[in-house]
């Protein structure tokens, strides 16, 4: 037998497999453009179907939420720039073949309308509330006037930055972690999840409470489903992609991904949902919250494990 000593420059200490490039910003903007585009999704599926009266905190007042998760978002995303002032080159050509093209060109898109929208309901949330200009009550009651072709609009777009949040991920191929087609739906459920639970946490309405409540628990159940999925397939995978899910089947990321997303996550309030639909007093606050943090920790776990997995050579 014939041995050769084989000797790589990826296995550099602090260079590879250990290059951690993103931090903290990325998967916060990851967790926040995903809750936006949840909220966003309830609020133009309940105007396209006229629900307007019996779900207010859906079409309505969680829309008010939107613009300030959007703007936190960016701003993390900004501040994770390395040339931060040559940003707009990203709008000088849109390229189909790059996630961070269509996250650019969506987010461009979907955050003035989040803006357009909430405003429109603005003297509905504060009667005395007036605008200076002249130009802005136009531009108010054009919105009004149109506000389903808006929510059309806006429940394509909302579905595409919920999926891009996973797929700007999985287009890393040199990461075996996210190099899966299960990344972007996965995101995007999980997106909706919070939305859903920020809703349901607003809400004052016990009817639309317990709406948002069912399609919650749908939620977490197909998104147990895709990761259950996204681990089977990577263990029937190649060898990288079986490292990369014994991250959480014994490895560094178990004890994190298991307690805080699994139990904490998603099976614990989905209890919590399942005994109050069935008549029990149960906060909504508890499963609306425990929800939230899950799905942060989640965007956290899978940014920094996938950064951990690696192809040798």
């Amino acid at each position: 037998m014939k041995e050769e000593l084989i000797i790589s420059g990826r296995m550099n200490p602090g260079i590879d497999p250990y290059l951690t490039l993103w931090h903290w910003p990325i998967p916060l903007y990851l967790f926040l453009g995903g809750l936006a585009a949840g909220i966003l999704f309830f609020t133009a599926l309940y105007t396209i179907l006229g629900k307007e009266k019996s779900m207010p905190t859906a079409v309505k007042w969680s829309s008010f939420l939107v613009p300030g998760i959007l703007t936190i978002g960016l701003l993390a995303l900004f501040y994770d720039l390395k040339h931060q002032m040559y940003f707009w080159r990203l709008y000088t050509t849109i390229r189909f073949e790059s996630p961070m093209s269509w996250g650019a060109w969506v987010l461009m898109l979907i955050t003035p309308l989040s803006f357009l929208w909430a405003g429109s309901y603005l003297r509905e949330a504060i009667p005395s509330w007036k605008w200076k200009f002249r130009f802005i009550e136009t531009v108010e009651s054009w919105v009004i006037k149109n506000r389903k072709p808006m929510a059309w609009a806006m429940i394509m777009l909302s579905v595409i930055l919920g999926i891009y949040t996973g797929i700007l991920l999985s287009a890393f191929n040199a990461r075996p972690l996210w190099n899966t087609s299960i990344l972007g739906p996965l995101f995007l459920v999980s997106g909706l999840s919070t939305g859903a639970a920020t809703i349901m946490w607003m809400s004052r309405d016990h009817k639309e409470r317990r709406i948002m409540s069912k399609i919650d628990l749908l939620l977490i159940g197909i998104e147990l489903f895709l990761i259950v999925h996204l681990i089977m397939g990577f263990l029937a995978g190649p060898a990288v992609q079986i490292e990369a899910a014994n991250l959480f089947l014994g490895g560094q990321f178990t004890v994190s991904f298991w307690v805080f997303v699994i139990i904490l996550g998603l099976l614990f309030p989905a209890l919590l949902e399942i005994l109050e639909l069935s008549g029990r007093k149960v906060p909504v606050a508890i499963p609306a919250i425990l929800i939230l943090f899950g799905g942060f920790i989640f965007r956290f776990i899978m940014v920094e494990a996938g950064q951990i997995t690696r192809y040798l050579y």
